[in-house]
């Protein structure tokens, strides 16, 4: 896992809606980060892309 100081207080994670990016957002989530706003959404005509922002509070 790395070093709390090493990660950025802000990520947007990005990518088809699938398990494989719940799995990115949970792991965001075990790092510390909390969800910021909801989701958004985008349907390219064949697969829905989703984006996710997340903060890491402040120690």
């Amino acid at each position: 896992m790395p070093d709390s100081d090493d990660l950025p207080r802000y990520r947007v994670l990005t990518g088809p809606d699938d398990a494989d990016f719940c799995r990115r957002v949970s792991e965001m989530l075990d790092l510390g980060y909390e969800l910021h706003g909801s989701p958004a959404l985008a349907f390219t005509g064949r697969t829905v892309i989703v984006a996710q922002a997340l903060l890491r509070p402040a120690a």
